[in-house]
């Protein structure tokens, strides 16, 4: 396991922080740190997680900063 940052374009205060980090819940993830731009989430290093981190960020309404 390990710990990966994604950059999230589009939060501007701590309602956004708690729709990223519901979504994230939700996607089952439960080791994660989300601030306004960015969320750190604990990782199995697979890329189906990578991918389901994304998703969760998206589903909140944001895009991950590639």
């Amino acid at each position: 396991m390990g710990e990966k940052e994604f950059k999230i374009e589009g939060m501007t205060c701590h309602h956004c922080v708690m729709a990223v980090e519901i979504e994230l819940r939700k996607a089952g993830f439960e080791n994660f740190n989300v601030e306004i731009g960015s969320a750190k989430v604990e990782l199995d290093n697979s890329t189906e997680s990578t991918e389901k981190v994304i998703s969760a960020i998206e589903e909140a309404g944001y895009k991950v900063k590639k």
